[in-house]
């Protein structure tokens, strides 16, 4: 049998096998963990009180929206100063995830969440990220007194 004969079985006998190669990862691009670990430096800067660290998981010229809030926050900067600025935010702000999904091909996730500073919301957001930082950040909030379990009630999962 000849060698191109041969690779042509071994690569039949693969594809027919459901094995495939794995491909070596994008320079920049988050895989699940990747994007899990992200979050989880936001979640930690914004709970801590640490503008700094929360504005370094974006890219300099992130776009941060809530509608149907006309403003839309560009660059790190300015969501530096968002999030507190040199002297931090005067009251505590806690965020607890209670779903994130991502896809590694398209560089977008999602997730829903319960917000608290001086009001609490529970929300959603879609964000797009970039070279591993969130370049984009779309939520949509709802204020509201019910925790969690209240909010979703029959409908938890």
């Amino acid at each position: 049998m000849s060698f191109t004969r041969t690779l042509a079985s071994i690569a039949a006998l693969f594809a027919m096998s459901g094995c495939t190669l794995k491909r070596a990862p994008v320079l920049g691009h988050l895989d699940q963990a990747g994007f899990q670990k992200l979050i989880g430096t936001l979640t930690d800067a914004w709970d801590s009180n640490n503008p700094r660290q929360a504005a370094d998981c974006f890219t300099q010229d992130a776009m941060f929206s809530s509608p149907p809030d006309p403003e839309i926050r560009k660059g790190r900067k300015a969501l530096f100063e968002f999030f507190g600025g040199d002297k931090g935010r005067p009251k505590p702000v806690s965020i607890l995830w209670h779903h994130l999904i991502f896809d590694p091909a398209l560089q977008i996730g999602a997730g829903e969440y319960t917000f608290t500073y001086q009001v609490r919301t529970h929300g959603m957001v879609i964000l797009r990220i970039v070279n591993g930082k969130i370049a984009n950040w779309r939520q949509y909030e709802v204020e509201s007194r019910m925790n969690w379990e209240e909010m979703v009630a029959e409908n938890r999962f």
